[in-house]
């Protein structure tokens, strides 16, 4: 419980941070979040990735007449569901919109937001960790949200914060510093070690209880270290002599809650099989990798693996990767049907040219594409075989083709 001359304190410093001009590079999701919609709109992502900014731009859209609040505020550090009636008398009923961020931290938050709801006001929130607000969104406010899941900075963004225009070098940049964009504000490595020790040091173990936090970490930093590369839990569980496989689990459902680690699922067309074959590693953002990792710094192509992964995790597919006799990186379904076959080189040369043409095929054939598409850092080129088209794309252009302006 917080006093209400506390939450009041609180409430005002924050309100005259609002008032304060920046200058934000707009955000491409932000075209995706529709102010006049009445429903409760849920902004969620990683930390340090541009939830907060992204509401102020929204925020434009309302004027002055809006209410915000964020939960992180060591000011109402004790702040529980007991002290919204005295937020509420705070902010007022007159607001056009409400804004809160990180308001999971908060038990039985949905309680207020639900009485927000009905009574016709626009909400938005943020969240830092899915499994937190996922509960909460599946009970009382079920069929009143919108979710929205926010990364940092693509490539596109990266070129207008850094002011400059889409080249090979620029890319390279890309690829190797990522999207945080407090950390490309002047490239303190620091930013993002600090960020990784907040996420799995704090929201993770202490949020979790979790005792062996040495393992925890080490865990986190051999993921890191193997982006693009297949785990399972009995491999992970064996390496670091976790007690179970059930831990295992846990560890990396939390790693994904809070946004730092993607799995992603071998195609089967079994659901078992989906559930229990190894999973390949991807993470949230380069920068982060590199930051935190000392493997990566001769290995471009699986840092460009993992730039179109995230590319692709932010378009309306289900994505898994594929292997019969040879692997295909990425097969993107739509609905159920798969639209598309990709594979990722940085170079295609005389030595890698059959074995990523092979897994590539292999995928088409199975799902009856006539195209496919592979990635690559600048190289550009069709090739026929049997029929089938294959497109080697920069990886520049594969994320501005028509195809995915949906």
């Amino acid at each position: 419980m917080v006093l209400k001359s506390e939450i009041e304190a609180a409430y005002n410093k924050q309100q005259q941070v609002l008032l304060q001009k920046n200058s934000f590079i707009p955000r491409q999701y932000q075209l995706k979040i529709q102010a006049k919609s009445t429903h409760i709109e849920v902004v969620s992502g990683i930390r340090r990735c541009g939830k907060s900014t992204l509401l102020r731009q929204v925020m434009k859209a309302y004027k002055k007449n809006i209410a915000y609040f964020n939960f992180e505020d060591p000011r109402v550090y004790d702040f529980d569901v007991s002290d919204f009636d005295k937020l509420d008398d705070i902010m007022g009923t007159n607001k056009s919109a409400y804004f809160f961020d990180e308001i999971q931290n908060v038990k039985a938050w949905e309680i207020f937001v639900r009485q927000l709801h009905d009574r016709g006001k626009k909400v938005f929130i943020t969240g830092s960790n899915a499994s937190l607000l996922s509960k909460e969104l599946g009970t009382r406010l079920t069929g009143r949200h919108l979710r929205h899941e926010l990364f940092p900075f693509s490539y596109n963004e990266f070129l207008a914060y850094k002011k400059i225009k889409n080249s090979t070098s620029a890319f390279e940049n890309y690829i190797e510093h990522g999207g945080f964009p407090e950390y490309l504000r002047d490239l303190n490595i620091e930013v993002l070690q600090l960020l990784l020790k907040d996420i799995v040091l704090r929201d993770i173990a202490v949020r979790y209880s979790i005792k062996n936090t040495k393992a925890l970490m080490d865990l986190t930093l051999y993921l890191l270290s193997n982006i693009g590369t297949e785990c399972t839990y009995n491999s992970l569980r064996k390496k670091f002599e976790i007690g179970s496989t059930n831990s295992v689990s846990d560890y990396l459902t939390w790693l994904e809650d809070a946004y730092l680690l993607y799995f992603l699922p071998r195609f089967s067309y079994k659901a078992k099989n989906i559930v229990v074959n190894a999973r390949k590693v991807y993470a949230v953002d380069n920068g982060l990798i590199n930051a935190n990792t000392l493997s990566f710094s001769k290995d471009k192509g699986r840092l460009l693996e993992n730039a179109v992964y995230l590319f692709l995790r932010q378009l309306p597919y289900r994505l898994f990767y594929f292997r019969e006799n040879k692997e295909c990186d990425f097969v993107a379904f739509e609905k159920e049907k798969c639209k598309l076959a990709i594979q990722v080189c940085e170079e295609v040369h005389s030595d890698n040219k059959d074995r990523e043409l092979a897994g590539l095929m292999e995928a088409m054939s199975h799902f009856n594409l006539k195209e496919g598409y592979l990635v690559t850092k600048k190289q550009k080129d069709t090739i026929t075989m049997d029929n089938k088209l294959i497109h080697l794309i920069p990886a520049t252009d594969f994320f501005n083709q028509e195809i995915f302006k949906n």
